[in-house]
């Protein structure tokens, strides 16, 4: 991407941002993220999606953590259906002190971090929600591809609890694998 293309982008996310500000109170951040624990890949099972994944399919989230305590980020999915096209998007992921490593700014690209809030963690490293304060983007996942209905549901339960639009949410397609991606259970 040029570099004004890069600026362009950036004010119209910042825009697009201040325009979603919401009168609701900020998303409170669960206590504390083990961030060994927390690495690895994530299926992401549904979200309101930002303009890039809109019609993403096999969306997968992994985080990976560098020796300064910053996180790798590396999102891919394929566009459109299950043989779409491969997309992907490499991020920094930049853990806001005296957070419980529960709250980030996240490097799209500079000098713009979005924000990163662990708004829910099942007590296994198995969900998670991801929120903003916005309530423009929300991003339920687990770490394997498909979860229960009675999980989604509960999920999809906290999400619209954090005061989200649900008609804004979309389940993303998840082709189904002989194996998952780690529990980051211990």
């Amino acid at each position: 991407m040029k570099l004004p293309q890069a600026l362009l982008l950036a004010c119209a996310v910042m825009i697009n941002t201040s325009a979603c500000a919401t009168k609701l109170p900020p998303i409170v951040p669960v206590a504390h993220v083990d961030l060994p624990r927390y690495m690895g890949s994530w299926y992401v099972i549904a979200a309101i999606p930002t303009r890039f994944e809109t019609d993403a399919y096999d969306a997968v989230e992994t985080y990976t953590l560098k020796s300064n305590g910053d996180v790798a980020t590396f999102f891919h999915f394929r566009k459109g259906s299950f043989d779409g096209k491969l997309k992907e998007f490499r991020t920094t992921g930049i853990v806001k002190p005296g957070t419980g490593n529960a709250v980030w700014g996240v490097r799209v690209f500079w000098p713009l971090k979005a924000q990163y809030v662990v708004a829910y963690l099942k007590d296994d490293y198995s969900q998670v929600i991801v929120a903003r304060d916005a309530r423009d983007y929300v991003w339920v996942m687990a770490r394997t591809p498909t979860i229960s209905q009675a999980d989604y549901d509960a999920l999809l339960d906290k999400v619209k609890a954090l005061g989200y639009p649900m008609d804004k949410i979309r389940k993303v397609p998840q082709r189904p694998r002989g194996t998952d991606l780690g529990t980051g259970a211990r």
